[in-house]
């Protein structure tokens, strides 16, 4: 990391400043997002557990045994929702993909239940398990899922990949997650402890910033994790995307990309882009 200093935290990791039309982003989402779900249908806000924010979307493919994509969003930990993103779901469920999009807990949370980024890893650990042993009810295929994210839920993506499944449960397979896509992802969180927008809401402790970073982990036993970054983003996401590179290795990382002419949320665009490569390669991964 170049550096330390608060300010130039804030202007690496402050994305709502850095692009200014940001809000054009947000409202045509929502308004397609609300489209989708009334064109798709679905099984919206289905619990996935009894804590807070455990609901999940899923968008059956029209053809059974369909591959998974469960896609996780950003907001680094403490803002956005599912309901925000269900328009990435026509372009894949055109492909005979299904799509599963949970929710979780945003931090600080409050003093009597409070939030914490372990604490929202281990919510989609839970969505995940669910979606696993739930897929044949919505003609999905278990063995075949894909987790992608962008930025936070890009790290989530990351770390399920990494995650020992036996551990959660016995019955469990290996590998209940069989590739990753991160987009915009964050790897290293050690930073975001002293970036000041993010350190009084995220309260990473330093036993959590580490234990949470998958670049501190070891790599992966099987399954392969996609990392895409946009052109236009920040030196420091364009760092954590080679970082994971590193971190993991070529075989486990075998696609490490920057997309020219994308900012940190153009690039959510792209993977709902029938014609973008972005969109392109999410289906390559679901169909290996």
């Amino acid at each position: 990391m170049a550096s330390h200093d608060p300010a130039w935290l804030e202007g690496m990791y402050n994305n709502l400043a850095r692009v200014k039309d940001h809000p054009a982003y947000f409202k045509r989402w929502a308004g397609d997002s609300v489209a989708a779900r009334e064109a798709l249908g679905g099984r919206i806000d289905v619990p996935y557990g009894k804590g807070i924010n455990e609901t999940l979307d899923i968008f059956p493919a029209p053809v059974p045994g369909a591959p998974v994509l469960v896609f996780i969003h950003g907001g680094y930990w403490r803002a956005m929702d599912k309901r925000d993103h269900s328009f990435i779901a026509p372009a894949f469920n055109d492909r005979g993909v299904c799509v599963v999009m949970p929710n979780y807990a945003l931090c600080p949370g409050t003093a009597e239940q409070p939030v914490t980024v372990p604490g929202i890893l281990m919510q989609m650990v839970r969505a995940l398990e669910w979606t696993w042993r739930n897929a044949a009810s919505f003609g999905a295929d278990p063995s075949r899922i894909t987790v992608a994210g962008h930025s936070a839920g890009g790290h989530m993506a990351a770390a399920l990949l990494a995650c020992n499944w036996k551990a959660v449960s016995t019955d469990l397979p290996a590998q209940l997650v069989r590739n990753a896509l991160s987009i915009s992802g964050l790897y290293d969180l050690r930073p975001l402890q002293r970036t000041p927008f993010l350190e009084n809401v995220l309260k990473l402790s330093d036993a959590d910033a580490r234990r949470a970073s998958p670049a501190l982990w070891a790599a992966p036993a099987r399954g392969q994790l996609h990392a895409v970054v946009g052109g236009d983003e920040s030196e420091e996401f364009l760092r954590h995307n080679t970082l994971i590179r590193e971190a993991w290795g070529h075989n486990t990382v075998p696609v490490c990309e920057t997309l020219p002419g994308l900012n940190h949320f153009s690039v959510v665009d792209a993977l709902a882009d029938p014609a973008h490569r972005l969109h392109r390669d999410a289906v390559q991964l679901l169909e290996a």
